[in-house]
């Protein structure tokens, strides 16, 4: 039972996470903290959530990466300015969690689910902002269509530096903040954003995992148990996100956060 449980877990987180560039650990915590116990027959620490997330985050970024590698859509140069202060924030923000406890974080993380929901519903209805940044870049489609975007550096690696402490801390990946900003506020193609961000994810989850190694908060055995469906779902998303429009499950997403959004934070406040 535990067993169908990981590699049905891993499935799903890594499916949807690498469809939207979220990471899939946004779904990976929630989901071990909440449904460990009944299919496992086991309380799993926050703190382990959170490492085991991130390792297996390291498979599934891994997988989606090279998938979206084949398809020419990772923006090497701008993915690697991130990683320079994404990665040692993530690893900052891994240590910090050992010193949060449960109901806080519970609440803590209730609270950035339900931003994370409401983020996904406007995202369809925010526009870019129109700043011409210092760095411009131009990306060409398999269509033909030409896109231009750009950044600076100062803003770039500020982003990097808020989403690696966020992502370190919550074991998310960080795509879910990653890809509105980059959408957002420098113009990102949405395809280019999403396989960037893997590929960000993908170095600060190996930072982030190193850390929480050191500390024993990774539980090799779920890792190994939700791995192999994580590398298939991180393909899977991959491909699903060049051929199909993700609308209808961006919705399944955006209620399933809320829904468990809502359960953490009236749980964190000791409402339930």
């Amino acid at each position: 039972m535990s067993f169908l449980f990981f590699t049905a877990i891993g499935l799903i987180a890594a499916t949807f996470g690498s469809l939207v560039g979220l990471g899939g650990g946004i779904i990976i915590v929630p989901a071990l903290v909440y449904l460990g116990p009944l299919f496992v027959g086991q309380t799993i620490s926050v703190s382990t959530a959170v490492g085991t997330s991130l390792a297996v985050l390291i498979f599934t970024a891994l997988s989606s990466t090279l998938a979206f590698l084949k398809q020419k859509r990772v923006d090497f140069r701008s993915g690697l300015l991130y990683f320079m202060t994404c990665g040692p924030a993530a690893m900052l923000g891994s240590y910090v969690t050992q010193f949060v406890d449960a109901q806080s974080f519970q609440l803590y993380f209730g609270f950035f689910m339900m931003f994370m929901a409401i983020l996904l519903i406007l995202r369809d209805y925010i526009k870019p902002i129109n700043v011409r940044w210092s760095v411009q870049r131009t990306y060409i489609d398999a269509s033909g269509q030409t896109f231009e975007y750009g950044y600076s550096l100062i803003p770039a690696l500020a982003i990097g530096s808020a989403v690696g402490f966020i992502s370190g801390l919550f074991g998310i990946g960080g795509g879910s903040l990653f890809v509105p900003a980059m959408v957002l506020l420098f113009r990102y193609p949405p395809h280019v954003a999403t396989a960037t961000s893997m590929f960000v994810i993908l170095l600060s989850s190996v930072m982030g995992t190193v850390t929480k190694l050191s500390l024993g908060e990774v539980d090799l055995w779920m890792v190994l148990c939700l791995a192999p469906t994580a590398v298939l779902g991180g393909w899977l998303g991959a491909q699903i996100a060049s051929r199909l429009s993700s609308k209808k499950l961006l919705w399944v997403l955006r209620l399933s956060f809320v829904l468990i959004a809502s359960k953490m934070i009236l749980e964190g406040l000791n409402i339930i």
